[in-house]
């Protein structure tokens, strides 16, 4: 039997390391990288005796209650993505852009709000928009970068604003609410939806050709619009859902169940709900809550068996070593490993991966474990879009015109990524922002 612990938890962390990306590169899952990296160091290192303690945490990470939240919401998107509720939703909402140079564009990261808080997730909501609101602000002769980074950068938005399946993890991952966490997450939410707002609206006014008016006959035609069929859904939808968490009437779970009930009467009501679009929901949201579920149990596997390796201590005392002591310091050398990984691993294996390991460094330092919630949320939403890997660019590009490349895609995301990281800052400066609520 080889014995991996004589060579101490420094090279131990860095031969974890290498074996990763090693494996990695090799074209394998995430999810499998990390079982079998956390299989071999927990033989290598402890024997096996250490096995029933690595499924004991396994089994407490799926069957944590709150989880239940995330299909919920996952399914939410699904109904969302194959019913007409988002398309009148965006055609509703014209009447806030008729007039306004760069109306169009301001519509849709209203819509993109509103759809983030009825879902929580990126991909559907990045795709809708993809569908109704690029093709549109292209055909009225928007600049096409402005046009591109409008619609991937809104339909981000929805792993940032409540119900946002990036907290639920978070929560899950650190042992905090995930109510606070909501309640903690939307000012800043807000504050970057109304940023990208700002920079249309002025580099519209700066540069009036990117976004001409609309002409007599196309606001004619949006008087045709049935507003109260439009709006009345998903309103009411955002008011079941946030509302009841926000009041006390029921928990995340609760809420999240609630939602689908909602999305699907709407549905019903709307003449829309049949067995193929019930089917096609629920394949689709298995797939992305497997997806969730084996990144999950990989990665507890690997951050328990690392724990028990001395990991954490090892990595603790080598983060305040290099930041000197400094809280600040420590933050910003957390926030550059979040960005460098958050570059090449899907935010899932980032957020399990070292969250188990910061949120401990981060009470130490007397900081609040939700402040930094938001704080990791902030720093997920610049590797959604964010080069070589970014989600949503990849999403735009599955709907976008053929003549779209994903090189053009990321180059017009960079003023996104510049404001979310301009987002992000206030609140590692200004805690208060996410805490208004204490």
């Amino acid at each position: 039997m080889f014995d991996l612990s004589t060579m101490g938890i420094g090279y131990g962390s860095l031969l974890m390391l290498g074996s990763m990306i090693l494996l990695l590169l090799t074209g394998m899952q995430l999810a499998f990288v990390t079982a079998l990296v956390a299989l071999i160091f927990a033989i290598g290192w402890f024997g096996v005796g250490a096995l029933p303690l690595i499924t004991s945490r396994l089994y407490s990470f799926v069957g944590s209650y709150v989880f239940l939240a995330v299909p919920m919401f996952v399914l939410m998107a699904a109904l969302l993505d194959r019913s007409g509720i988002a398309r009148d939703l965006f055609d509703a909402m014209k009447v806030f852009g008729r007039k306004l140079r760069g109306g169009v564009a301001v519509q849709t990261l209203l819509v993109a709000i509103v759809l983030a808080s009825m879902s929580g997730v990126i991909g559907g909501e990045t795709v809708l928009l993809g569908i109704l609101a690029l093709p549109q602000m292209l055909r009225l002769g928007y600049n096409r970068k402005l046009a591109i980074g409008v619609t991937c950068a809104g339909g981000a938005l929805g792993t940032m604003l409540p119900p946002s399946i990036v907290l639920i993890i978070y929560g899950l991952t650190a042992s905090v609410s995930i109510g606070d966490l909501f309640k903690a997450a939307f000012l800043p939410a807000f504050i970057l939806a109304f940023a990208y707002m700002a920079y249309v609206l002025i580099i519209c006014r700066l540069h009036p050709e990117y976004a001409p008016l609309p002409s007599e006959e196309e606001l004619a035609a949006d008087k045709d619009v049935n507003y109260l069929k439009a709006l009345l859904f998903p309103l009411l939808t955002v008011m079941m859902v946030l509302g009841s968490i926000y009041t006390g009437v029921a928990s995340v779970t609760e809420a999240s169940a609630l939602g689908v009930v909602g999305i699907i009467i709407s549905a019903a009501i709307r003449g829309e709900l049949n067995f193929a679009m019930l089917k096609d929901s629920a394949k689709a949201t298995m797939s992305t809550c497997g997806m969730i579920i084996w990144i999950g149990i990989g990665a507890t596997a690997l951050v328990g068996v690392y724990n028990l390796m001395g990991g954490i201590d090892f990595v603790e005392e080598t983060i305040l070593a290099l930041s000197g002591g400094s809280v600040m310091g420590t933050i910003m050398i957390m926030m550059i490993i979040l960005l460098v990984l958050g570059m090449f691993l899907d935010w899932v294996g980032v957020a399990l991966l070292t969250m188990p390991i910061f949120v401990p460094i981060i009470t130490g330092l007397g900081l609040d474990p939700i402040w930094f919630g938001v704080v990791f949320c902030l720093n997920m939403q610049v590797s959604f879009l964010s080069p070589p890997f970014g989600p949503a660019a990849f999403y735009l590009k599955s709907v976008a015109p053929k003549d779209i490349s994903l090189g053009e895609i990321f180059s017009s995301l960079m003023p996104f990524i510049g404001l979310q990281v301009f987002v992000l800052g206030l609140v590692i400066f200004f805690p208060e922002l996410a805490l208004w609520w204490k």
